[in-house]
């Protein structure tokens, strides 16, 4: 910012609670323009969304674009719309900061069509790491209900039937994870799992800095050569033309006979024929899936009726603290941004994660 403009004028374009909204007060040089009559109400903690039945008047979608175009800084992609957005940018010449709600929001960007030139003005920033925490229980969650055999405990109760045969449950410690993408997610991932006796191993192809937990780091292209050792896969991939569909069946060819499979990253990524398949082989023993890759999951999708696998519909995020903490990333980013310094979850422009 420039010594003209000391404020930075933040367009709240997402739902927010009056609550969170008190929390911008932290950074004095924030000029917050929020209107919660032209925003939709939120139906649940964390629907920056909004109800889908709300619309706007034609004043009132007059005085939308015109709080967006007066701004520097947007609080969430306008309507949550890759054609808002591009409006908004192409409208606004002093606009040079978007905050996406998610951890990604890079389709959306993407979908915008920004030109170089836009991209270069606007950085946009995610709420990556926000979501870690819960993301990485449920990905605990997912893989001590496969290794220790949540469906046959299941059926067991369920027949009533107390088996004769003691048969031995599996064990997280001394267990061999290999976690799929080594973002704000993934480290968190690694953590735990470290904590609790396993050996994990990994791959990313953004960073190569040491990760708290990690035994080994792996090449991209080696994956397929190392899945024949490993008990279990947590998969917090982006979607990006590199990782899309890349869990495949080769991918599930390759993998120890009986691995438990977990997706906390984007349903974008897996072959969902293919993982159905090795499903009802027995190649994947068990898999706990958040994301889906189209959501939400069609009725007559032969992942509802399998008896090993749990269906968690896109809300493993979801925590009583995560618009908190997103409000609160956002007010750090912008003291970064006001005292020149670089920001955090800064989206790469080439591969829009």
């Amino acid at each position: 910012m420039n010594s003209e403009s000391p404020k930075l004028r933040v367009a709240v374009a997402a739902p927010l609670t009056h609550e969170l909204v008190e929390l911008f007060e932290r950074e004095p040089r924030i000029e917050l323009l929020h209107d919660p009559s032209l925003l939709p109400p939120m139906r649940f903690p964390a629907d920056f969304h909004g109800d889908p039945a709300f619309e706007r008047t034609p004043e009132q979608q007059g005085r939308y674009e015109e709080m967006l175009d007066s701004a520097d800084a947007h609080f969430g992609i306008a309507d949550g719309s890759s054609r808002a957005l591009a409006r908004a940018v192409e409208a606004n010449p002093r606009l040079r900061w978007v905050h996406t709600m998610a951890a990604g929001g890079g389709a959306q960007v993407k979908k915008a069509g920004l030109t170089d030139e836009q991209l270069d003005r606007v950085i946009v920033t995610t709420s990556a790491g926000v979501h870690g925490r819960p993301l990485a229980e449920f990905a605990l969650f997912g893989l001590l209900a496969g290794l220790k055999d949540l469906p046959g405990l299941s059926r067991d109760k369920e027949d009533r039937d107390w088996p004769t045969d003691r048969r031995p449950l599996g064990m997280l410690a001394g267990s061999r994870v290999l976690v799929a993408g080594l973002g704000g997610i993934g480290r968190e991932v690694v953590r735990l799992l470290d904590q609790l006796g396993a050996t994990v191993i990994g791959y990313s192809r953004r960073s190569d800095d040491a990760i708290e937990g990690l035994s080994e780091r792996i090449d991209p292209a080696d994956v397929l050569s190392a899945l024949a050792d490993v008990d279990a896969v947590v998969l917090a991939l982006p979607d990006t033309d590199v990782t899309r569909g890349s869990i495949d069946a080769a991918f599930f060819a390759a993998l120890k006979p009986g691995s438990v499979l977990v997706n906390v990253g984007r349903g974008s990524v897996v072959d969902e024929d293919a993982l159905i398949a090795a499903l009802k082989s027995g190649t994947v023993s068990f898999a706990a899936l958040d994301v889906f890759a189209v959501e939400p999951l069609p009725a007559d999708n032969e992942l509802w009726s399998l008896p090993n696998v749990v269906v968690s519909p896109h809300t493993a995020a979801l925590d009583p603290a995560e618009e908190r903490r997103i409000v609160e990333l956002f007010v750090s980013n912008a003291t970064q941004l006001l005292d020149g310094r670089p920001l955090q979850n800064v989206m790469d422009r080439h591969d829009f994660y």
